[in-house]
């Protein structure tokens, strides 16, 4: 279908950066972009347009921030000369609904291995599961949550030092291509294996918040998953909130048997929650301890943990 026909809606800068790609294909050049209206943001809440609207824009293309694309002005806008169009979904972040699913050709640029991790946090949560691959699939949009049919996959590896910072511009990438392909190609559909279906849900505060009485193991897997745009958190003793950008785990000697058992006796003896160690800041966990390499107090900028360390003492210092 030529580029005329083409509407894509997407909001993320992950939709931002397929956006760009398609745009630069003559052939499947957006005719328009639909995407969210501009939201308050940051610590001035200050009226922000979404990434796909700035990305739109310093590319030429039409765009229109509707208030509901499912409403009848999005829908003529979708539709105005009557024809059925080539619909692209990436990273939207609103429901579409009837009659608006039926009215057109409607494909979602989705970044995992469908069925697994249907849903708003596909990225993330492969990185907080320690998923051997993730990838992107290109599915029809249907009524339920990612379920539709699905024309095109691709893998990618998910590295073991893998944050969502160095994952998604690979998966932006790969989405992009296999946008292109399918819409060039128009490969046959096939239906998803429910029986494999896992749920990605967004991500709330209490997934941000790094519990002591968690293995280190996987608080070192959502620090990584949430940087650098959500961010992990961990509690102070005054009840407010440290950012962490960085962590690792609290290495173990593995080649010295004697080392080895004290450090793992190190880990079984602190107690839950932040201290300070040989002057680094560690979060004692159950089990294992996690270095904090980067940190955030609140209202201030990021920092490395030696800079914090100098104005702060948290509970348990030693």
């Amino acid at each position: 279908m030529a580029g005329a026909g083409i509407v894509f809606l997407g909001t993320s800068e992950f939709a931002a950066a397929v956006l760009e790609r398609l745009a630069q294909d003559r052939e499947h050049r957006p005719a328009l972009v639909l995407t969210r209206p501009d939201r308050p943001a940051g610590r001035g809440r200050r009226l922000t347009a979404p990434p796909v609207a700035e990305r739109a824009r310093a590319l030429g293309l039409a765009i229109a921030q509707p208030a509901s694309v499912n409403d009848d002005d999005a829908r003529a806008l979708i539709g105005a000369d009557g024809a059925r169009r080539t619909v692209v979904v990436c990273a939207f972040g609103a429901l579409i609904k009837e009659p608006l699913l039926s009215e057109h050709d409607i494909l979602n640029v989705h970044p995992s291995l469908l069925p697994r991790w249907r849903g708003a946090a596909p990225i993330e949560r492969a990185i907080i599961a320690a998923d051997e691959r993730t990838g992107v699939s290109i599915m029809r949009l249907t009524a339920g949550l990612d379920s539709g049919p699905v024309c095109l996959q691709g893998e990618e590896p998910l590295l073991a030092h893998d944050t969502y910072g160095s994952l998604a511009p690979r998966l932006e990438r790969l989405g992009a291509e296999l946008l292109v392909r399918a819409l060039e190609q128009r490969p046959p559909f096939r239906e998803q294996d429910e029986s494999g279906a896992t749920y990605a849900d967004k991500i709330a505060a209490d997934d941000r918040l790094l519990d002591p009485a968690r293995p280190a193991v996987e608080l070192e897997r959502v620090v990584r998953a949430l940087h650098p745009h959500i961010g992990a958190r961990v509690a102070l003793e005054d009840g407010t909130l440290l950012g962490v950008h960085r962590a690792a785990l609290n290495p173990v000697v593995a080649d010295d048997p004697v080392v080895a058992d004290a450090q793992d006796q190190h880990d079984r003896d602190a107690p839950p929650g932040l201290l300070v160690s040989d002057g680094r800041l560690l979060l004692a966990c159950s089990p294992g301890t996690l270095e904090l390499l980067e940190v955030q107090p609140p209202g201030a900028r990021a920092m490395d943990a030696a800079s914090y360390l100098r104005g702060h003492a948290p509970a348990g210092r030693r």
